[in-house]
């Protein structure tokens, strides 16, 4: 399944954020951080990964809803199976 670019352009925004947050954890481990504080910050970085690949799956299913019309119920139901399969995977 084939995502739109503006789609993959707002996943990647959140991408390059978790990428910052993961760069910023090693460099408080490196300076001996406080505990607290980095796992504070590895869970920014987490919920950051997990919106991304939510909003992949979103834009899946939207799209997926869009060509039900066009596309025979064979491969509507092979899309929804696969968006699923990913949803759980992220779960």
């Amino acid at each position: 399944m084939e995502l739109d670019e503006k789609s993959l352009t707002e996943v990647a925004v959140r991408l390059r954020r978790a990428q910052g947050q993961i760069g910023g954890v090693i460099k408080m481990i490196e300076e001996g951080r406080d505990c607290a504080e980095l796992i504070n910050q590895l869970a920014a970085a987490s919920r950051a990964l997990n919106r991304a690949g939510f909003k992949i799956i979103a834009t899946g299913l939207e799209q997926c809803a869009a060509r039900e019309e066009d596309a025979g119920p064979e491969q509507t139901e092979t899309d929804r199976a696969q968006l699923e399969r990913l949803f759980l995977t992220l779960a």
